[in-house]
């Protein structure tokens, strides 16, 4: 209960301290431009990307056991809850009639996860350094699928004029993304030590009990800094329509699918509690980036991620008891 109560307060806290010097920003509390207030926010975006997470993941890699053949299909697994949640949300969309720019919004609340600032730092709090080196197992394949179907389906919901994209300026542009980039060196890096034979420093494990709470602090800092808390009450519907794909459906076949794997048999079980965890994970902050950019419903948007994020009041509580029964 200490691991949860702990979980749930940093998640808490990264969130109010962001939100707090933005509300003060806003109210001349404290004096900061706003344009500073976003460099600041891309900052610790990037902090968290391109040094803290690549660290961790690296140290995690390098301890985890690979002895299993099933193992190998645990990233797809992702690909199929990314999937399952986009379509699934194109269907509560047309059961709600809604139009082309809500359309394109909940699409993108049902396709993107927040499989790394929450459901990283659950993994870690619930099963130590050995759940979250499954996280990063997990997400292998999460960026391309964002950036290769996620914002391309998102855009055709736009009624804009943005210039087409052919299929080769977006495997060009996902070949030279940074984080793209240096997320698979990281990935490369832990699975050749992991390979190797060679033993990791013992000081690893404290660097990483430092790094992963920290950099997911960090990270869930920088997304209160752009928090936008609208009237939640004007998109009720969609937001319990999200919610129920992201928190029932979509969890409840991802976690039948990885007990018929085998996975409750694997390390105790862990593969398969870690499936249950992030495939139960809120709408991810990056679903807020295809509305900015295409012109979609942002409101909408914001609305159900800020809805889903606070319904793990109710959903980590129900995770733990249910990981703790595996």
């Amino acid at each position: 209960m200490l691991k949860f109560i702990f979980t749930f307060g940093l998640i808490v806290s990264g969130l109010s301290i962001g939100y707090g010097i933005q509300a003060l920003v806003r109210k001349k509390v404290l004096d900061l431009p706003l344009p500073l207030l976003d460099r600041l926010r891309r900052f610790l975006v990037k902090l968290v990307l391109l040094f803290f997470n690549p660290i961790a993941i690296v140290g995690a890699l390098w301890t985890l056991r690979m002895n299993d053949g099933r193992l190998a299909a645990f990233p797809v697994l992702e690909v199929f809850a990314i999937l399952l949640g986009g379509f699934l949300a194109l269907g509560a969309s047309k059961i709600l009639r809604l139009e082309r720019r809500r359309t394109g919004s909940l699409f993108a609340c049902g396709f993107f996860t927040n499989t790394y600032s929450i459901g990283g730092l659950v993994c870690y709090f619930f099963f130590g350094e050995m759940g979250f080196a499954f996280v990063a197992l997990y997400r292998v394949f999460e960026e391309l699928m964002y950036y290769g179907v996620g914002f391309p389906v998102a855009r055709l919901y736009s009624a804009d004029t943005h210039e087409k994209e052919t299929w080769r300026d977006k495997v060009k542009r996902l070949g030279t993304d940074i984080f793209v980039l240096v997320s698979l060196a990281s990935l490369l890096t832990g699975g050749l030590l992991n390979l190797s034979g060679l033993k990791r420093p013992e000081i690893y494990q404290m660097i990483n009990s430092v790094l992963i709470p920290l950099g997911t602090l960090i990270f869930l800092v920088s997304i209160g800094l752009a928090m936008r808390i609208r009237k939640i009450q004007d998109y009720l519907k969609e937001c319990v329509a999200v919610s129920a794909v992201k928190f029932l459906i979509v969890p409840a076949i991802l976690t039948l699918t990885a007990f018929l794997l085998g996975y409750g048999m694997i390390e105790e079980g862990l593969p398969l509690k870690v499936v249950m965890i992030l495939s139960s994970m809120p709408v991810a902050f990056t679903s807020l980036i295809p509305p900015a950019l295409y012109d979609l419903d942002i409101d909408l948007a914001n609305s159900c991620w800020l809805f889903t994020t606070s319904l793990l009041l109710v959903v980590l509580p129900v995770l733990y008891i249910a990981t703790n029964s595996i």
